[in-house]
């Protein structure tokens, strides 16, 4: 992970909005959109049981919030907190909104795009790379995860953490 001068983190955010996406039975992913002169413009966790859609990821709502509050399909200098490594279609969701930097959480062994996995922003049709930074609250992130998937586990059902 590189290292900023004058740093906010706005992870906290994000890991309420994975808690409250638990509480809602959703797989507890937060995700927080910070304009480039730091204000939070989005803010979302998991609805993709609420709303019945596959693509309603923490990322993706965040995302679409953020560029229907631009006016613009594009969030150059935003930066994207997520709890948890973006999956492939997040990370290609990232790419296309032109978000400048994104931080994640946990690393997902299993599902994640970005270091594992599908890796989309090593791909040649990658229009835009946005600067990653890795690792921030992950052992929140992760406990969060493990602790759902656990009490899923003990009610029959599987997980993918």
């Amino acid at each position: 992970m590189k290292e900023q001068r004058g740093f906010t983190s706005f992870m906290e955010l994000a890991l309420e909005e994975a808690r409250a996406a638990a509480v809602r039975g959703e797989v507890p992913v937060g995700a927080v959109m910070v304009s480039p002169d730091g204000v939070v413009v989005a803010r979302a966790g998991n609805q993709t049981r609420a709303l019945s859609d596959p693509t309603a990821h923490a990322e993706v709502l965040v995302i679409r919030e953020a560029c229907r509050l631009a006016g613009s399909e594009r969030l150059p200098g935003h930066d994207l907190y997520v709890t948890l490594e973006p999956c492939p279609m997040c990370a290609a969701a990232i790419s296309a909104a032109r978000v400048g930097r994104l931080y994640y959480g946990a690393a997902d062994p299993k599902s994640g795009g970005v270091t594992v996995g599908a890796r989309v922003f090593a791909h040649a049709q990658c229009h835009h790379v946005p600067e990653v930074y890795d690792g921030i609250g992950a052992e929140d992130a992760e406990a969060l995860m493990r602790g759902f998937f656990a009490g899923r586990r003990g009610q029959g059902q599987t997980g993918s953490f």
